[in-house]
């Protein structure tokens, strides 16, 4: 029996040790996006991750099955390799308005095979040719004034039971759809914001559900939205046209294997409702009273509805919604409710945000409740709008004497104010709850520290994304503005793509990007373009079209950006040529480096003007250096040879017109010397010297920056990068102005638009342009996260297939952590000191390596896992001249400890 005993015993260990080391698989995705419905990608790609508790799992080879219910169309076989992010489908051409399944299996570096995955599908979408659907527009005239939202329905039969339903949905404005009196889906201010005339997005939504047996009945709400309501300034309006319209198309198929169309045509009813006025940057007026009860539901009697007008509008600008659509997400209480010295009632949510209050209210038929936003308080504690500039940001709602619970449609709001006025009962903090909207991204970087206001600048950062990507990246989110600045996207692309996963959101507006270019290659200043056709190639704004393709490209290794970009960034790169003379670029009207620091008392003329067309200079070779390197992975040898003549060209141009023989810059600014660095513009022999000139000149200021929205992104990396990580760390950490610090000291919970929003005596900069939700110096993120934290990517194997684990220890920190939910896993840099000992925690997905840069002389006085790692003969340790010791690694999780040698800044931290 004890024989027996031990017997089970071992098999039972021998079984558990089995499974730990089982590689398992999870998170499949396509096209990026967990089962998606509605992909227009003809070669769509597949990605799916490996897991196991062993070190060091690699894939060595993967088979793909893809099948259409019972009917297999693609087959793999056993392809070798350690791909597994962005496999392309190579089966029989996909079918559109199709589901298919998909399952992955790997074999692993031990030569086992998985299991199949669990199934993961997609379904594709609808090409234009196949839309049976009509455009149909109201008929009645409307109020030409107001413009309230319109009304479509449309009653039909289901006497069959349905397999599937699937609804196709657009229109000219933002919609809201209902099937039977319930809503459609959980995406708002859909269709989204493109550059309409030329690519207007539809979504696509499975209904099988809320169908039901016998009468049904479809019913859509159309606001004016981006397409025809105001947009920048001077009263614009109608800047894509001034119809509101809508195309539906409802595919039903049957059980029986019969089918059943259901189209938006000229059988359609048409009205208004409670909804009386609508406008993104004024608000929105509803009045309860006029609100049709029961107008999307079969039963409705619609015999005083006007008959629709079918139009004939294009539906060859009609794709698929590539990005993932804007969402609800974090709600919030008032943390206060607030008397202000004026009277006003205002309640406090305590973060700035953006989207919505839904109200819980009850009054009398014809009680009017306004409720206005503001982002800030004056130094009095007023409620503060005057920075809003004509945007009047209010909610109406007239009660029609029922208990209700209100809420915008088509609009949103940038606060963390309301004022409220007229409200019927007694103010209750429970009946007011503020819903942040933005695109749903799937939140992936987390970077904590030792420093509290740094973890304060983290939330900011990461708020004022959530604010500012709704479909479009947007400069400010409250304002008459909220256009999409390719200034402000392509400094903070990079910060951007470790809080969130915008590989999505970018490739569509990046599409946007390109489709608005002028044939000469100017690239317009917002996208998409509401502005003037010739309001555009500033530099640092117009080379969004190199700068952001190739960040998304090391930042989740995918080049199917760059092959769509490609004839962008080098029509963008023409334009440039073509304004140059003797490869100098100083013609054009530029921003510059937009709200750098401006002292207020100015007396020693130093003021930190930096020489636009010197800027111009830097962007310009740095965008010829980006078509290279693009040039270069795409195999276009013959273009990698005319851009490199180019690119020295330039440089040596740089050379001749902007620096002395003595190595000094004509611009002595501090984001000359970080643009030039950067953009490697200086002879190597003069670098490190010109990094010194930096290095003085910020200590001139007392240890402060001076840069605005074009040399702030780059600043602490070129200081890094020569040596002076210290000073990076006092900029970082400096509290008074100009500084990243200083808004967070004054309360902010997003980050500002100018250095001084809000000046130490808590007056405000400018109101027409102060912004407490801007994202641009955010940019100072993708530092804490990839020098600070020490988590990086490499170009080799960009994507975090190859990662770089460096951290850079200072500041008087005592600790600092990055984490990342990357294609492979998650991905963690984390270091702390203790006392005189320095631990450094690392996890490594499955499927990648990566190189692990440990602060110390030598590797003798590193351990890992309790031993010595000059013991180890897995780790290939080698010491750097920057005193580190580098160990290459696979998956897994370490712990690596080492005595740290006495620094000034190792002994502050202790």
């Amino acid at each position: 029996m004890k024989k027996e005993l031990v017997i089970a015993g071992c098999f039972g260990l021998l079984f558990l040790q089995r499974a730990a080391a089982q590689v398992t698989l999870q998170q499949l995705r396509t096209e990026n996006l967990v089962n998606p419905v509605g992909l227009d990608v003809t070669t769509p790609r597949f990605s799916w991750q490996l897991a196991g508790s062993r070190r060091g799992i690699a894939q060595t080879a993967f088979e793909i099955k893809v099948s259409a219910g019972n009917n297999a169309v693609w087959k793999s076989g056993k392809v070798s390799g350690d791909q597994s992010v962005q496999v392309p489908y190579a089966g029989k051409p996909l079918q559109s308005a199709t589901r298919y399944q998909w399952q992955v299996r790997v074999w692993d570096n031990n030569g086992r095979a998985t299991p199949w995955s669990a199934p993961a599908s997609f379904q594709t979408a609808l090409p234009p040719n196949e839309w049976k659907a009509q455009w149909i527009t109201p008929g009645f005239t409307e109020d030409a004034q107001n413009r309230p939202a319109i009304l479509f329905r449309k009653a039909f039969g289901v006497n069959k039971k349905v397999k599937t339903a699937t609804a196709y949905i657009t229109a000219h404005g933002l919609y809201e759809a209902q099937l039977n009196g319930k809503r459609v889906g959980d995406a708002y201010l859909t269709p989204g914001w493109t550059s309409y005339k030329k690519r207007l997005q539809y979504q696509v939504y499975d209904v099988t559900p809320m169908l039901t047996n016998g009468q049904n009945a479809v019913g859509v709400s159309v606001g004016n939205g981006w397409y025809r309501g105001f947009l920048a300034w001077s009263g614009n309006k109608n800047s894509f046209g001034s119809d509101a319209a809508l195309l539906f198309q409802l595919a039903i198929t049957y059980t029986d294997g019969s089918t059943e169309m259901v189209v938006s045509d000229d059988s359609w009813k048409s009205s208004t409702g409670a909804i009386r006025y609508t406008e993104i940057y004024h608000g929105e007026t509803i009045d309860l009273r006029q609100e049709k009860t029961g107008w999307a539901n079969a039963g409705y009697n619609d015999a005083g509805w006007s008959n629709v007008k079918p139009e004939n509008y294009s539906k060859d600008v009609l794709i698929a919604t590539y990005n993932e659509p804007i969402k609800k997400h974090e709600t919030f209480q008032p943390v206060k409710v607030l008397k202000t010295p004026n009277g006003e009632t205002v309640l406090d949510f305590g973060q700035n945000l953006v989207g919505w209050v839904t109200i819980k209210a009850k009054g009398k038929s014809g009680d009017s409740i306004v409720i206005k936003h503001a982002e800030v308080l004056d130094k009095y504690g007023n409620f503060y709008t005057e920075n809003l500039r004509a945007a009047k940001t209010t909610a109406t709602y007239i009660l029609d004497g029922n208990e209700t619970v209100l809420e915008p449609h088509f609009t949103f709001f940038g606060f963390r104010y309301i004022k409220v006025e007229g409200y019927p009962e007694e103010i209750k903090p429970e009946n007011f709850t503020a819903v942040a909207l933005y695109s749903d991204m799937q939140r992936t970087g987390d970077f904590t520290c030792s420093h509290p206001l740094l973890n304060q600048l983290q939330h900011n950062i990461q708020w004022g994304q959530r604010g500012n990507f709704l479909d479009v990246p947007t400069d400010c989110p409250q304002r008459d503005e909220r256009l999409g600045w390719t200034g402000d996207a392509q400094a903070f692309s990079r910060t951007a793509a470790f809080n969130f996963g915008v590989n999505n959101f970018f490739d569509k507006w990046m599409r946007d990007v390109a489709a608005d270019q002028r044939a000469d290659g100017l690239v317009p200043h917002v996208i998409p373009n509401v502005l003037h056709a010739n309001d555009g190639a500033s530099t640092g704004w117009a080379d969004v079209t190199t700068i952001l393709p190739w960040n998304m490209y090391l930042a989740y290794g995918d080049k199917r950006i760059l092959q769509n970009q490609y004839k962008s960034m080098k029509a963008w790169v023409g334009y440039m040529q073509a304004q140059s003379k003797n490869d100098l670029w100083q013609t054009g009207s530029h921003f510059g480096d937009w709200l750098f620091f401006r002292p207020f008392d100015d007396n020693d003329g130093r003021s930190a003007v930096t020489d636009k067309y010197l800027i111009a200079q830097c962007f310009y070779a740095n965008s010829v250096q980006i078509v290279i390197n693009t040039a270069t992975l795409l195999g276009q040898a013959e273009d990698v040879t005319t851009y490199q003549t180019l690119l020295n060209k330039v440089k040596a141009a740089f050379v001749k017109e902007y620096l002395t023989p003595n190595g000094r810059l004509v611009s002595g600014t501090q984001t000359a010397y970080v643009l030039a660095l950067n953009f490697d513009m200086l002879p190597e022999q003069l670098r490190q010297q010109a990094a010194a000139r930096l290095a003085e000149n910020i200590r001139s200021y007392g240890n402060h920056l001076t840069t605005g929205f074009l040399g702030t992104p780059y600043l602490c990396h070129v200081l890094s990068r020569f040596g002076y990580t210290d000073l990076a760390y006092k900029l970082l950490l400096q509290e008074s102005y100009p500084s990243w610090l200083y808004p967070v000291k004054m309360g902010a919970t997003t980050i500002w638009e100018r250095w001084d929003g809000q000046k130490p005596d808590s007056t405000f900069q400018t109101p027409t342009m102060n912004s407490f939700n801007h994202y641009a110096y955010g940019a100072i993120g993708d530092w804490m996260y990839r020098v600070m934290a020490g988590l990086d990517t490499y170009e080799d194997k960009p994507g975090y297939k190859h990662i770089k684990i460096k951290p850079h220890i200072g500041g008087g920190l005592t600790k600092a952590k990055a984490s990342l939910q990357t294609n492979y896993g998650t991905a963690t840099s984390g270091w702390a000191i203790n006392g005189n000992e320095l631990v450094l925690e690392v996890e490594i997905p499955a499927n990648t390596t990566a190189d692990i840069y440990i602060p110390g002389a030598s590797a003798e006085t590193i351990t890992e896992n309790g031993k010595a790692v000059s013991a180890q003969k897995e780790w290939q340790a080698t010491a750097t001249a920057d005193k580190y010791v580098v160990v290459k690694a696979g998956s897994g999780k370490y712990r690596f400890v080492t005595a740290i040698p006495a620094t000034p800044a190792t002994a502050a931290a202790k």
